[in-house]
């Protein structure tokens, strides 16, 4: 659906689940009456998730570069896609579908809201970001968690995070944290993160 475009839902059960269900789709309530919804489409990338994952990967947010591909790390100059390619956990280049259909690894972010830079974000946004977070990883139930970028995960959950497995995992789901594959953290190599990739996969 285009930005900006609307969709009008009727559901046959309670309303709770509606904002975060709606939110990882890439839309905004509008308006909640009786058993109807009213939403809006935004620019942002909707979750590529199901039932059954042996991954989750959860980016920081969407660049307005791949909210407009509609492909999660589009950029050229972003290392995520070599990366998980070189480690073996997809195999089809930027085709975030066919990685959930053939390999069960699925895509979404801590905070849905597209920016040039993820330093434009509020820690309030990942705080609300990890929460609608928790509720997906409820409802789906991955294997692992496999969040990107340390920035992020530290501004929403634990400053004192390091690149590996979370101890305490998330949401009761084992969960792995590794450096943000930009172009713009260049020290981190196309190896070091197919590597941490392999890792993270092996906690499933």
């Amino acid at each position: 659906m285009a930005v900006g475009q609307r969709v009008q839902l009727r559901l046959s059960y309670g309303p709770d689940d509606v904002n975060p269900l709606l939110d990882a789709a890439g839309f905004t309530v509008s308006r909640v009456r009786g058993g109807t919804v009213l939403a809006t489409r935004l620019r942002t990338l909707a979750d590529v998730a199901g039932p059954g994952m042996q991954m989750l990967i959860c980016g920081l947010n969407p660049s307005l570069y791949s909210a407009d591909a509609g492909v999660n790390f589009a950029r050229p100059g972003n290392r995520f896609w070599p990366a998980a390619l070189a480690a073996g956990v997809v195999s089809r280049d930027r085709d975030p579908w066919h990685a959930l259909a053939e390999r069960g690894v699925g895509f979404t972010d801590l905070v849905k809201r597209p920016t040039v830079g993820a330093a434009e974000l509020s820690t309030g946004e990942y705080r609300a970001g990890a929460a609608r977070l928790a509720w997906t990883v409820g409802l789906l139930r991955p294997a692992v968690v496999c969040f990107v970028g340390l920035t992020g995960y530290r501004a929403a959950l634990d400053r004192q995070a390091v690149a590996g497995v979370l101890p305490d995992g998330f949401a009761g789901t084992a969960a792995y944290l590794m450096p943000n594959p930009s172009g713009l953290n260049a020290h981190v190599t196309v190896s070091d993160l197919a590597g941490h990739l392999r890792a993270a996969a092996a906690v499933a």
